[in-house]
């Protein structure tokens, strides 16, 4: 699948897969930012696409970003819906309490992931069918040692 790239920075890069059978494209920092100990900040790519009607593109962290310095992202995934054509943005969030962090231009700041979504059908009813789970939310299938709960 081949999709429109739109680069808006003169030095900007498209996405690109790091290693044959990545699911996402690494984004990069089109501007320098420093992310202050607990801050967050939205970050241009320099980058816009055009998606199909049926696809949608979701931004999501580098896990090596998150795991060596707690750089994540605020509204992990992102959406890109099929009718955008803007810049693709990334909020990161500095989740370390006491090191500031420094995005240079060209740094990895994001993969993207592009997929195929249903569109749902909703339709009002009085009451939901029964299901094993119910009404059982955060914590219902089970609880690590240590935990405090119900283990039902």
């Amino acid at each position: 699948m081949a999709e429109s790239v739109e680069v808006l920075h003169v030095g900007d890069t498209t996405p690109v897969y790091s290693h044959p059978g990545d699911a996402g494209a690494d984004l990069r920092a089109a501007e320098a930012v420093v992310l202050a100990a607990g801050e967050r900040a939205t970050v241009g790519t320099g980058t816009a696409i055009a998606l199909p009607d049926g696809y949608v593109a979701f931004v999501v962290p580098r896990s090596g970003l998150a795991a060596s310095h707690g750089i994540t992202i605020v509204n992990s995934p992102g959406t890109v819906d099929a009718g955008y054509r803007g810049e693709i943005r990334v909020t990161l969030l500095n989740t370390d309490s006491s090191v500031p962090y420094s995005v240079a231009v060209g740094d990895r700041i994001a993969q993207l992931i592009v997929m195929p979504v249903s569109r749902a059908e909703f339709i009002p009813v009085e009451t939901l069918p029964g299901s094993h789970r119910g009404a059982a939310g955060f914590g219902s299938t089970g609880y690590r040692d240590g935990e405090q709960g119900d283990r039902s």
